[in-house]
């Protein structure tokens, strides 16, 4: 990947403030440009592709002869029209996540954000959009984050693509718990009508690539996509870094 001046500098500090050891499984050597994970770690990576479900991207083993949809998007109301993931959101890639975004290990965003911009920039590049979003967090859960890990993955896809970055599109109205340990259901349930688009803000034919760093069941972005519909948005897909099975 290449680093502006400033990224530079970032990674120069992180060098000098932690041993160029890899942060997964602490035994090889990795750089701050490679965010702090070795060839080996990196080899566990797994990414997606087909066949996958049209609609959300979850992969599936074997070969299909038609379009494929999955029981989770027959059975969900979603509001985007497609999503896509960089890769499985297993071993390496979800331990670098969690501790992305419960530790603050912010030197894993290189490496995040590598797997997006792999996967990502060829295919919106071929697409008309005119919009990224970030999905983002409530107020108080940014507050106490101090940063937003989706915001973080779309500025470098903005660069990448060309396509216009807008981080104060959509707002998270409702403090929603947690969506790790619920069920498909449940997770729909949570999710209803937490997010809105900012007052005054009409997107009559506009095209939104909304990011986020893992999809489940799609109930967070879906909600993000209903709100962005409700405002005249012609269209709206998803990508992000991960795909949980």
């Amino acid at each position: 990947m290449t680093l502006v001046p400033g990224q530079r500098w970032f990674h120069t500090v992180l060098g000098l403030i932690y041993p160029e050891v890899c942060q997964l499984c602490k035994t090889r050597r990795a750089a701050a440009r490679d965010g702090f994970v070795c060839s080996q770690c990196w080899s566990q990576v797994r990414f997606i592709r087909a066949p996958f479900c049209e609609r959300c991207g979850l992969p599936f083993s074997g070969a299909l002869t038609a379009t494929f949809e999955c029981t989770n998007c027959r059975e969900m109301e979603l509001h985007f029209s497609s999503a896509r993931s960089a890769v499985v959101a297993k071993t390496v890639v979800l331990e670098a996540i969690h501790k992305f975004k419960y530790s603050r290990a912010l030197w894993f965003e290189n490496f995040l954000t590598g797997l997006l911009l792999r996967e990502a920039v060829p295919a919106l590049r071929e697409q008309l959009w005119d919009f990224i979003v970030p999905v983002p967090l409530h107020p108080l859960k940014l507050r106490e984050r101090e940063f937003n890990q989706a915001t973080l993955l779309a500025r470098p896809l903005a660069r990448a693509t060309g396509i216009p970055l807008n981080e104060k599109m959509l707002r998270r109205t409702a403090r929603t718990s947690t969506q790790t340990l619920l069920s498909r259901e449940r997770r729909a349930v949570n999710m209803k009508k937490a997010f809105t688009v900012r007052e005054g803000i009409r997107l009559d034919g506009k095209k939104i690539v909304l990011v986020d760093d893992v999809f489940t069941t799609g109930a967070t972005t879906s909600d993000c996509a209903r709100a962005l519909r409700g405002a005249g948005a012609a269209d709206v897909c998803v990508w992000t870094v991960a795909r949980g099975l």
